[in-house]
């Protein structure tokens, strides 16, 4: 059975992303830059929403041949379009690449049958889709990096849930610039 991950880089207050969907409070020091690399690369399959797979294939699928990219980031941008990816949307996309396919149906479903495939760990993002694993009771590990800064509001981390989730705290660690990362496994 394969392992499910939700892990982001979050402000303070618990939001991945201001209401207008800015991202550029959480540019990470290089050590985290390294240390997410690091995470990706031991990822078999990412899962992604819409909107995220939009953001991250806009940048990444090219993200090695940006002017003044880094070794890390050259080698992020090759090691995310390598990767397996699923891409669940209920709107019509025209065109998919960089090693991913579309899932219209229903998403549960899916990534329930995925987890019980042979392979290794699969990442979920996207605020929604994960919104949604998490409901389910199929997020097994959350990754949270939280940055020192209040954004007020925006797209939260955390869904609202029906009961509570028991988390045991496996790590911890801080980065540059006052990020702290916390690793937590559902009991």
């Amino acid at each position: 059975m394969r392992k499910l991950i939700y892990g982001m880089n979050l402000s303070l207050d618990g939001y991945i992303a201001t209401a207008g969907g800015d991202l550029g409070w959480s540019g990470p020091s290089d050590e985290l830059f390294q240390w997410w690399l690091e995470r990706e690369q031991a990822i078999d399959l990412f899962l992604y929403g819409r909107r995220l797979w939009e953001t991250m294939s806009s940048y990444w699928s090219t993200g090695d041949q940006q002017p003044g990219a880094t070794p890390a980031e050259i080698e992020f941008a090759r090691n995310w379009r390598d990767t397996p990816k699923v891409l669940f949307s209920s709107t019509t996309i025209d065109k998919v690449d960089w090693n991913t396919r579309i899932v219209t149906g229903d998403a549960i479903a899916e990534i329930t049958r995925l987890k019980a495939e042979d392979g290794g760990p699969m990442r979920v993002g996207g605020a929604t889709l994960a919104g949604a694993a998490m409901r389910a009771g199929l997020v097994d590990e959350y990754e949270i990096v939280t940055h020192p800064v209040l954004l007020g509001g925006g797209t939260p981390f955390f869904t609202t849930l029906d009961s509570w989730v028991n988390l045991n705290l496996v790590e911890t660690r801080a980065f540059p610039g006052g990020m702290v990362l916390t690793r937590y496994e559902r009991h």
